[in-house]
């Protein structure tokens, strides 16, 4: 296991990740050139089918739909993101009837913006609806006997030495240690990490999971902290805090 010497606490410098879905491919540029000014990291999607791709590779901190897409409409892109995610989605549609906003609201979207928009007035609220998803996630450390797991910061140590995971190892480890005690299953773990389709894709949980076991368990052969239920799932319980 590589370590090395933990270095003065401090939060990560990671950049929040936007996804921008339109048919436009002005209002793309536009959008992705701004945001990655203002210090987010960006991908756009000019179509539904796309967008679900992206998001089941890598979960965004934030979408923005359009609801014209040319191939899935934008409300049934909403509709299927919310089966399996609480990201926070800001709607920016040239859309304007509060049929259309009622309709996208009450499927989950956070915020609902018309064209033509005001660019400051869009970033900030891709600002208040990062924040409102920030807090929705309470910050989480937790010291069992020597390990220290600062799940926030994503942070490891045992007796004061880093101990490194990668970003879906850390994912994991930060969707099950959120679920102290209770079981999760495989699906609805590889569809919170990966995506929806990947929900079959067992044999990405047991590499994984081996591999965490083996940076943060003192046996991993005989775990204490990362449980397998056979057959069901896995379950994060220490036995101490």
């Amino acid at each position: 296991m590589r370590h090395e010497k933990l270095p003065a606490a401090g939060r990560r410098n990671t950049m929040t990740f936007v996804l921008v879905v339109d048919d436009d491919p002005a209002i793309r540029r536009t959008l992705s050139v701004n945001l990655r000014a203002r210090g987010y990291e960006v991908e756009t999607a000019g179509d539904g089918r796309s967008a679900l791709q992206i998001v089941g590779e890598r979960m965004p901190d934030a979408i923005l739909l359009d609801l014209g897409l040319p191939d899935v409409d934008g409300v049934a892109v909403l509709a299927k993101l919310r089966t399996f995610t609480a990201v926070p989605v800001v709607v920016v549609s040239a859309r304007t009837e509060s049929d259309d906003k009622v309709e996208a609201l009450d499927l989950g979207a956070d915020d609902y913006v018309s064209k033509p928009f005001s660019l400051e007035e869009l970033l900030a609220r891709v600002r208040v609806a990062t924040r409102r998803s920030a807090v929705a996630s309470p910050s989480l450390r937790l010291e069992i006997d020597d390990l220290v797991l600062d799940v926030t910061d994503s942070r490891a140590s045992r007796d004061g030495e880093v101990i490194h995971l990668t970003p879906t190892e850390w994912k994991l480890v930060e969707y099950l240690a959120r679920r102290r005690g209770r079981l999760v299953r495989q699906s609805e773990l590889l569809q919170a990490v990966w995506g929806p389709s990947y929900e079959r894709h067992s044999n990405y949980l047991r590499v994984h999971l081996s591999a965490i076991r083996h940076k943060l368990e003192r046996d991993p052969a005989n775990p204490t902290l990362f449980i397998t239920e056979p057959g069901m799932g896995y379950r994060f319980a220490p036995e101490t805090s």
